[in-house]
């Protein structure tokens, strides 16, 4: 993932940064609790293609 791309994004619905998750190939709007996944090294920024997380993984990831 292009860490200038990386920079520039954020979620498309509440604005808040994204954090990358490497391992799992996704970008992670806390504040929404979305996991938008990256494919072929394009992330896909549709709130229909994101999937919401639990409260338990949004805790996991930001520990």
């Amino acid at each position: 993932m292009d860490k200038k791309l990386l920079d520039i994004l954020a979620c498309p619905i509440c604005k808040s940064p994204l954090r990358y998750f490497k391992d799992q190939q996704e970008l992670i709007c806390r504040a929404d609790r979305l996991a938008f996944p990256i494919k072929d090294d394009i992330p896909v920024m549709l709130e229909d293609e994101a999937r919401t997380l639990t409260l338990e993984e949004t805790d996991a990831l930001y520990q």
